[in-house]
Order: C-alpha cells, then sequence, then structure tokens
C-alpha cells in the first residue's frame, strides 16, 4: 500500500481549507459565547480518543505507523478497538468537527464529508485489504462485529 498523503497532515490541509473557506463563504450558523469553549471540548474528546488508539497500539507492540500498515504484529481489538476500528482517524475527524465548530461557518462543516470520504477510500480501504490479508478470518470477523468510524 502506498499511502499518499499522511493522515495528521491531511488533518492539517483540511484545517487550511476549513480556514480560507470561511473567509471566502461566509455563512455563520453558529453563533454562541460559548462557541469557542464547546469548540475546545469536542477537540479534546478527538485529542482523547486518538491517543486511546495510540496507546493500545503501543500496549500491544504493534506499529502506529500508517505508512506500513503490512508491519502490524497483531490485530488489536481491545480497548478503544471494540467501539471503533479507526479511532485514530475518528480522532482527526472530531478535531474537524472542533474546528468547523469553532468557524461556526456552514462552507467549512461541508468538508467534514469530503475529509471522511478521502479517508475511507485512499486510506481506511487499502489498510482493511492488507489487513484482511494478513490476519484473513479473524479480521473479517472484527470488521463485522465494529464499525469502521463508530
Amino acid at each position: 500500500m502506498k499511502l499518499k498523503v499522511p493522515p495528521a497532515l491531511l488533518f492539517i490541509v483540511f484545517v487550511l481549507i476549513m480556514r480560507v473557506t470561511d473567509q471566502l463563504f461566509s455563512f455563520e450558523i453558529i453563533a454562541s459565547p460559548y462557541q469557542q469553549m464547546v469548540a475546545y471540548i469536542v477537540f479534546g474528546v478527538g485529542v482523547i480518543i486518538g491517543l486511546l488508539g495510540v496507546f493500545e497500539f503501543r500496549r500491544r507492540s504493534t506499529t502506529v505507523n500508517p505508512h506500513k500498515p503490512e508491519n502490524t504484529s497483531e490485530l488489536v481489538t481491545s480497548g478503544i478497538y471494540q467501539i471503533s476500528r479507526n479511532p485514530m482517524y475518528l480522532g482527526l475527524l472530531i478535531g474537524l468537527v472542533a474546528v468547523a465548530i469553532r468557524l461556526g461557518n456552514v462552507s467549512s462543516m461541508l468538508l467534514l464529508p469530503v475529509f471522511v470520504w478521502y479517508m475511507n477510500v485512499f486510506q481506511i480501504k487499502p489498510e482493511e485489504e492488507v489487513m484482511e490479508e494478513k490476519f484473513g478470518q479473524n479480521f473479517i470477523r472484527y470488521m463485522n462485529c465494529t464499525r469502521r468510524w463508530i
């Protein structure tokens, strides 16, 4: 699998695109005195979910490197991976939701499904193919009982 854009870099690119679209197409829908606080809380939730994924991989002594899923030494299905097959990517998505809340702009919120689509097609599906090849029926059973995102 040849990864085109690392997920963390993709997150930064999407934040920048969201900020540009906020400047170009200002369709503010959220205007609350608590908007910034809510955005920070949501961002914190995203960070926690992502870190739980990283910690579980570390606990199981397997790689977190999205460039080389074939180096995975174990199929991790414990901890946060009982809820989501991709908590690190879910954490990035929640971080983008926080940015959208902070900006309060429809145009930036419309980019969220684009991020999910991109991740599904260019990151997650290729990773799943590698995992299915490497772990076979165990991975298929895991896919059937645990959702891709949430």
